[in-house]
């Protein structure tokens, strides 16, 4: 995966560096964003940057808690979801491309859960991160 576009940037990325940085991706980035605000009600945006090495991300948040992360790349995101045992068992009910069920299954486990990570270049690549989203929300 690309690494962040933002890596040794002191402060968050203002509108016009995500769009340099996103370049075409920026539109299915808006889409995205606003897609889960209206659908999932994730309506809590939040940037954030663990150290000047790991760059920033913009964490959707459905009241308090996290449901998704959005790490810019150059020309493209990453998508990032922790899911529970539960979730993780949910997915492998549900219809989901082969890639993203083998991204799931080869995930690497954590005490908080399954980290999840996709990149996103296009609005076809949408439908898989909402559906996500959703069972993360449902679980």
């Amino acid at each position: 995966m690309k690494p962040n576009a933002f890596i040794d940037k002191l402060t968050k990325p203002t509108d016009k560096e995500l769009a340099a940085a996103l370049g075409p991706a920026k539109a299915v980035w808006d889409q995205l964003v606003s897609d889960l605000a209206t659908e999932h009600d994730v309506t809590e945006p939040e940037w954030n940057s663990y150290s000047k090495k790991a760059g920033w991300s913009l964490r959707l948040k459905y009241k308090k808690r996290v449901i998704v992360y959005l790490a810019p790349c150059r020309d493209c995101f990453r998508v990032a979801f922790v899911l529970g045992d539960k979730a993780v068992k949910v997915t492998r009910g549900i219809k989901l491309p082969a890639r993203v069920v083998k991204i799931i299954e080869e995930a690497p486990r954590y005490a908080e859960g399954t980290g999840v990570r996709l990149e996103v270049k296009s609005a076809a690549d949408i439908a898989v991160v909402k559906k996500l989203a959703g069972v993360k929300l449902e679980n």
